[in-house]
């Protein structure tokens, strides 16, 4: 290999002053606050400093400053896992950033305090330096930024979830109070709860109270009538209830037309649905006097 593919000032760095920049390293981490937050233990950090360097000076022996060359996978693999867990816990973009970009300084001053470096030796290997931390760098942002969109994703996934309960009422009716805006993503996972609610319970009712959507338009509407379509296949009527006046005008001057039998009120609903399956509440005194007497 040619002296620029391998920089032999930078191996030797590496190889023979690994045990003064890895505390110089630490120190500079610590100092930024890395172990502020308690989210990360000081004995981690070091383990993944000291094995960082390791895997380092290896590749850099065998590939140079190729960051894409195969040398370098498992210093790849290592920073991938460290995002991710970086994410995971919570870590800013510029705290995880850090960790690789505060190894800089210490390089820095290592060819600085190199002797017999002429200037010109210096200058390419800081150069050299700063290339290949900056490979290493964006290396480690790719991956936590992706690391970050899917906790988010599986975040929203769990909420919307947790905001899509399905409840029985009764023997054969179900309410399935919906909170929130309903998007497409969320339509999904509401039909898919509803439809296993109803396998499930052999519901032949399926309230669905939208008291807690801030608006109705007519994306709202389909979305609806999608899950109202699909209840229907699997053998269950549905009511929509919490209709409110505004919601109302809004859908008449939208000309959104639900094709569904629809109350004010998940009462009003349920009044409804209880009829429709035989059933019917009444007071406790007026059932003792209807009682024979024996």
């Amino acid at each position: 290999m040619t002296p620029r593919s391998q920089p032999p000032l930078i191996v030797k760095i590496l190889s023979e002053q690994a045990s003064t920049l890895l505390p110089k390293w630490t120190t500079l981490l610590k100092q930024n606050g890395i172990l502020a937050t308690g989210r990360i233990k000081e004995t981690e950090l070091a383990t993944q400093c000291r094995t960082v360097l390791d895997l380092l000076a290896t590749a850099i022996t065998a590939a140079g400053l190729d960051v894409p060359a195969p040398p370098y996978q498992p210093l790849r693999d290592l920073l991938a896992d460290i995002s991710r867990s970086r994410a995971i816990q919570g870590f800013s973009p510029s705290e995880t950033a850090s960790f690789v970009f505060s190894l800089k300084p210490p390089l820095f001053e290592a060819i600085d305090a190199a002797k017999g470096t002429d200037d010109a030796t210096a200058l390419r290997a800081v150069q050299d330096v700063t290339r290949l931390i900056d490979a290493l760098g964006l290396h480690t942002m790719e991956v936590f930024q992706k690391s970050r969109e899917e906790v988010i994703v599986r975040q929203q996934r769990e909420i919307a979830e947790l905001s899509t309960p399905v409840v029985k009422l009764w023997e054969g009716v179900l309410a399935l109070p919906l909170i929130g805006t309903l998007d497409s993503q969320r339509t999904q996972i509401v039909m898919e709860n509803l439809l296993e609610s109803i396998v499930a319970e052999r519901a032949e009712i399926a309230i669905i109270d939208i008291t807690g959507v801030p608006t109705v338009d007519t994306l709202t509407a389909q979305h609806l009538l999608k899950t109202v379509s699909a209840a229907r296949l699997m053998g269950a009527d549905c009511i929509i209830s919490g209709i409110r006046p505004q919601i109302a005008q809004t859908m008449v001057h939208l000309g959104v037309e639900l094709n569904v039998v629809s109350k004010a009120t998940l009462a009003d609903a349920f009044a409804v649905a209880l009829r429709r399956v035989g059933r019917t509440v009444a007071p406790l005194k007026t059932v003792h006097r209807q009682q024979p007497v024996g």
